[in-house]
């Protein structure tokens, strides 16, 4: 799955300056990682990750499924179509929400990626 280099470009405005965020290829797409722990990726719309409560309620919401991988649901992992994320403020809200439950998770001993905007 290719993904939307404008797309990935808004996700990097509302990241930089935030400590610990790297970039990586994964999965055809582009992942943003919060020490280690994947917060979104970039592919067709955007994949989320949050708290599981949260993302079961949210997951009823207008352009947004519980992502499925591998043949799998995926409890904690939304996909939000690109109707979703639109506009800058929606972007924002599933990228803030992904960023704060990621730095709750203990850092990795080994971080992936790259610093943001230089993705291997």
């Amino acid at each position: 799955m290719a993904y939307d280099e404008a797309f990935a470009e808004r996700i990097r405005d509302l990241l930089g300056g935030e400590p610990l965020i790297t970039e990586k290829r994964m999965f055809g797409g582009l992942a943003f990682l919060v020490g280690g722990n994947m917060a979104v990726a970039v592919g067709q719309g955007l994949l989320a990750r949050m708290e599981p409560d949260l993302a079961d309620r949210l997951s009823q919401g207008e352009h947004v499924s519980t992502a499925i991988m591998g043949g799998r649901s995926m409890r904690g992992w939304l996909r939000i179509a690109p109707e979703g994320v639109a506009t800058d403020e929606d972007l924002r809200a599933w990228v803030d929400r992904s960023v704060a439950f990621c730095r709750a998770l203990p850092v990795k001993d080994r971080i992936v990626g790259t610093p943001i905007g230089r993705a291997d």
